[in-house]
């Protein structure tokens, strides 16, 4: 049996899809890759890949996935982001830990084609000078 048939086939896929994007477009540090996307078809897009993934009875054939994020700058901080709220959205409807491991490791793989910048350095002045409230007295 696949890992599409064992969570609920074509009904599950399309609540996780939609509670998915409820989710990213909520967090404020991925809805700017949403601009202007006819979120829709983007859905639509999204379950049939899904479906596939899992093993599900329709193929994908939509762009590779290299050609379909390229222009969108994602770092791996984002990525990151996008897979939490995937294995949470999964989690809330009931999907075993078990299942949601499968299907993390089906989407992995993608991520050398999604991520095309890397994460921002952090900023380092006055790194070595900080102290966060209430350490200096205590390092005293």
């Amino acid at each position: 049996m696949t890992v599409f048939a064992e969570i609920g086939g074509a009904q599950a896929v399309e609540a996780v899809v939609d509670q998915f994007y409820q989710y990213i477009l909520a967090d404020p540090e991925l809805v700017g890759y949403f601009e202007g996307v006819n979120v829709d078809r983007l859905k639509h897009h999204q379950r049939v890949f899904v479906t596939a993934a899992l093993g599900g009875p329709i193929s994908y054939e939509g762009r590779e996935m290299k050609a379909a994020h390229a222009h969108l700058g994602i770092t791996n901080t984002a990525f990151s982001l996008v897979v939490t709220h995937l294995a949470s959205t999964l989690l809330d409807l009931g999907v075993s830990h078990n299942h949601v491991g499968l299907i993390a490791q089906a989407l992995i793989p993608y991520k050398d084609d999604v991520v095309t910048v890397p994460d921002p350095p952090l900023p380092t002045s006055n790194v070595a000078s900080y102290r966060a409230p209430g350490v200096s007295a205590m390092l005293a």
